[in-house]
């Protein structure tokens, strides 16, 4: 290895969740050239390609690599959360299942859904190539707030629509809809608050009610993954690279193909940034038609967007370095430049999704997380593939899971590979980077009701 490879776990996770592929993989990552720093894995760690989920990676910005397979097929796959002036105890079963119809009418789920509305088409899609959720917000479909509420401002700048080739752009039809897989729509309860100092900066109160919003950039994210790695693993001899697995294909950062991807990463990226800002509009609209209140009057602002697939350039070590995260989120601490000014004394929240029938929480980074390059898990991770789930969870032990949470799905088996039990205990995971000081909790949150679309 060219460097050390590190994973957060407790005695629990290591023997009971952290498989061996993980390991490998964390491992023939660790042996690319131009990495600073450790190789880390999250406590949320599972198996991925390439990288593993949980895992995260920094070359050096002059003389290191950039992997496509470091970042993910998902690219900018990413959580939002809004908060809300809505009492938990006035949302009762039928109000619940008018929420979840007003939201599935407006926003398409599952594998393959196109864009219903074709205005994300045309010149403004190529604006949100560029400009991403500002572009959407300067259609008229959001709020200032919005924007400076949302990592990197919703934006990369070195996006470079050039860097598109035909077929992908074909796979960018899908503006406004959330996928399968463990994409979600979620209305929750706030349930415990652990600071409450931080929590009212971020405007959240006890038994208030939350909205999370878990999608990306759909399979335009996920043909610039494909073309580009085949492109890195074609390309990575020439440049005298040799790969320890075709998922970890990487190019020089200064070289034309590591170039091209992050252009057109970058334009991924964006476009994952306008998906959740559209989406936050469609789901204004669903609560002002159930409520009969301006979608202002319930609140409905955005507390933070955060990404957990991508690859930037940021300065650690007095280094400037392209920080891969694939199922890892960055979590600025307090006095950190790059935090929105609302959170510069505090640090951006970081928003971690347990599984459809579990708790969610919100924390912010502390001081000591500058030793994962400001990196903290992205959720709870899986515990169980999808297909054993599918094998070995039965109708009664999900239902017992999910309790009386309402669901779109119409049978059980559409989403019966994210059943609560296939996810480690989020609870523990969340718990391994906050006893030791690199996170404080701020809120815990639990589903009251869960959107989701079927297919992986």
């Amino acid at each position: 290895m060219q460097t050390e490879a590190m994973i957060y776990l407790d005695e629990v996770l290591f023997e009971e969740s952290l498989d061996e592929d993980s390991v490998k993989q964390l491992r023939d990552a660790a042996s690319l050239p131009g990495l600073h720093g450790r190789v880390l894995g999250m406590p949320d760690i599972h198996s991925g390609y390439g990288l593993p989920i949980g895992g995260v990676m920094a070359a050096d910005a002059e003389h290191g690599l950039v992997s496509a397979g470091a970042v993910g097929m998902d690219i900018n796959c990413g959580v939002r959360l809004l908060r809300t002036n809505i009492e938990a105890k006035s949302m009762n079963r039928s109000r619940l299942e008018q929420l979840v119809a007003a939201i599935t009418k407006r926003i398409p789920t599952g594998i393959g859904t196109a864009t219903p509305d074709r205005r994300w088409r045309g010149q403004i899609l190529e604006k949100i190539f560029t400009h991403g959720s500002q572009a959407v917000v300067e259609e008229g479909w959001g709020r200032l707030r919005d924007v400076e509420h949302t990592e990197e401002n919703g934006r990369l700048a070195f996006a470079n629509p050039d860097a598109l080739g035909k077929t992908m752009r074909r796979r960018s039809g899908q503006l406004g809809t959330l996928g399968g897989g463990n994409h979600f729509l979620e209305l929750q309860e706030v349930v415990e608050i652990f600071s409450p100092e931080l929590a009212k900066i971020l405007g959240l109160e006890l038994g208030s009610i939350a909205f999370m919003i878990h999608t990306g950039s759909r399979g335009f994210g996920h043909q610039i993954c494909t073309e580009y790695s085949n492109r890195m693993a074609k390309e990575a001899p020439q440049h005298g690279i040799r790969l320890p697995n075709k998922g970890l294909a990487a190019l020089p950062i200064d070289s034309q193909g590591g170039q091209a991807y992050l252009g057109a990463m970058a334009c991924a990226v964006n476009y994952a940034f306008a998906n959740r800002q559209i989406i936050t509009h469609l789901v204004r609209e669903a609560f002002t038609e159930v409520f009969g209140q301006k979608d202002t009057d319930l609140g409905l602002d955005v507390v933070y967007d955060v990404a957990h697939n991508i690859a930037k350039f940021e300065e650690h070590d007095g280094k400037k370095l392209l920080v891969h995260r694939k199922g890892a989120t960055r979590a600025l601490p307090p006095g950190h430049p790059q935090n929105p000014s609302v959170y510069k004394s505090t640090g951006h929240p970081a928003l971690l999704p347990g599984s459809m029938g579990t708790s969610s929480y919100v924390v912010v980074g502390l001081p000591p997380v500058v030793e994962t390059f400001c990196s903290v898990n992205h959720g709870a991770g899986r515990v169980m593939s999808r297909g054993a789930a599918r094998r070995n969870i039965t109708e009664q032990e999900f239902k017992a899971s999910m309790g009386d949470i309402v669901t779109n799905a119409e049978n059980y088996r559409q989403v019966i590979d994210e059943a609560p039990l296939a996810y480690k205990d989020i609870d523990r995971v969340v718990n391994v980077l906050a006893d030791i000081g690199m996170v404080a909790k701020v809120a815990r949150v639990v589903p009251l009701a869960v959107v989701k679309g079927s297919g992986e």
